[in-house]
This record gives C-alpha cells, sequence and structure tokens, in this order.
C-alpha cells in the first residue's frame, strides 16, 4: 500500500516577475532617504553642521532705526553749526547818508567770507560726523547714506536760520534810522550762496564713502565660498 502522491504547496514567494520591481522600489526608497540625509548644501537635505551661509549684517529695521537716529542727531548738531557760524562769520558793514544805505567797504570781501565761513564749517561737520556714524556702525548700506545726505541738509538748514536768527537784525531801514546817520553797522547775517547747505551732506558721504572702502569689512570670496557649498547639484 502506497501513500497518495500529493504536489507540494506552492511557495508563498511572489513570482519572479514581481521581485524586480520589489527591488527596484527598495532601491528608489534607499536612495530617497538617502537623498534626503545628504549633507551636502545645493544637493538636498539640510546644511552643512558648519553653517557658512551668513547674514549681512543687521535687518533692515535696525537699519532704518539707526539711520533715523543719525539723521536727527545730525539735525540737532546743526544748532552748533549754526552758533559756531553767527559767532565766526565776518560782519559786513553799512552805512547811511540818512535817506540811502549802502556798503561802507565797496571793495570788501565780507560777504565771501560770510559764505566761506559757513562752507568750512560745514565741511568739517561733514568730516566729524562721517567719521563717528563709521565709528558706530562700519557696515555702509543705503540707509546710512540717505541719513548722512537728509541730515546734513537738515542740519544745514538749522544752523542757517539759527544764525540768521541770532544775527543783525533784518530790518536794515529801521536799524540804519536807530544808529543815525553817518553811522556804521552790521548788514543782517546772510548766506548768498545757497549751495553751502550741500557742504555738509556731501563732505559726510565721501568721507564715509572713503573709510567704508579702506576699512570697513570685506565680501566674501565666491571662489571659497563655493568650495565649503559642494559640487553643484
Amino acid at each position: 500500500m502506497t501513500a497518495p502522491l500529493t504536489p507540494p504547496p506552492p511557495p508563498h514567494d511572489q513570482s519572479p516577475h514581481q521581485q524586480p520591481g520589489h527591488a527596484q522600489s527598495a532601491h528608489q526608497q534607499s536612495g530617497h532617504h538617502a537623498w534626503q540625509a545628504s549633507p551636502v548644501a545645493g544637493v538636498g537635505g539640510p546644511v552643512g553642521p558648519v553653517g557658512y551661509q551668513q547674514e549681512d549684517g543687521p535687518g533692515m529695521k535696525t537699519e532704518v532705526r539707526e539711520a533715523a537716529v543719525i539723521t536727527i542727531a545730525m539735525t540737532i548738531t546743526g544748532l552748533l553749526l549754526g552758533v559756531l557760524w553767527w559767532w565766526l562769520a565776518p560782519e559786513v558793514p553799512l552805512v547811511s547818508d540818512g535817506s540811502v544805505v549802502f556798503l561802507k567797504d565797496t571793495e570788501g570781501e565780507q560777504a565771501i567770507g560770510v559764505d566761506g565761513t559757513f562752507t568750512l564749517l560745514a565741511l568739517g561737520f561733514g568730516l566729524v560726523s562721517a567719521l563717528i556714524v563709521f565709528l558706530m556702525r562700519r557696515r555702509g548700506g543705503v540707509p546710512v547714506v540717505v541719513a548722512l545726505t537728509l541730515g546734513g541738509v537738515l542740519g544745514s538748514l538749522v544752523a542757517w536760520r539759527l544764525g540768521i536768527w541770532l544775527g543783525p537784525t533784518q530790518d536794515v531801514a529801521a536799524h540804519a534810522k536807530e544808529v543815525g546817520k553817518g553811522v556804521t553797522f552790521a548788514a543782517p547775517l546772510e548766506l548768498g550762496a545757497k549751495g553751502a547747505l550741500l557742504a555738509w551732506s556731501v563732505a559726510a558721504l565721501l568721507v564715509h564713502l572713503g573709510l567704508t572702502a579702506l576699512f570697513g569689512p570685506r565680501d566674501p570670496d565666491p571662489y571659497q565660498q563655493n568650495l565649503y557649498d559642494g559640487p553643484p547639484a
């Protein structure tokens, strides 16, 4: 008596047609994980632990706030410029014959000296303000440039109006009548060359630009940066 011959049960493994696909899927998954874990910047995944991507200075809000402080400080400093201009500027002598007021010294250069004094003082204030701004913030930037320009103009306007207010009266006829005939008196403090109002801003911009170019921080070398970033994707 013999046992019945029964065929063995089919194996539970997948058919040969499905195995390559399964292997390919596993290969894709492993490659996907390897791509995610890649630490090379530009290929995928997180940036390397060294962290070569650095910020270029403070944020825009901080720069705007610093620029506002610079502008206000330069405008207030214009008061000092106005006092110095009134104190150092030469007087322009006038005289009256009882009916007409005219220059006592027709060939004098006092009027030119008034404009020159304001210009020289403004240039000096521009140099000092640019140096102070550079020492406080060694980086340049558009907000700093705008602050130096606007602050210099506003400070010059304040100095101009303050010097006129501190100087002799603007009513020349009344002043001549008050001092009497043939008596020399000082003319009102005036700024004939209105271009002198830009001297402060121009000097501040040029000095700050020179200091930034000579002693400011340097930008990173792009070729050296590419070495840390790794090969392109």
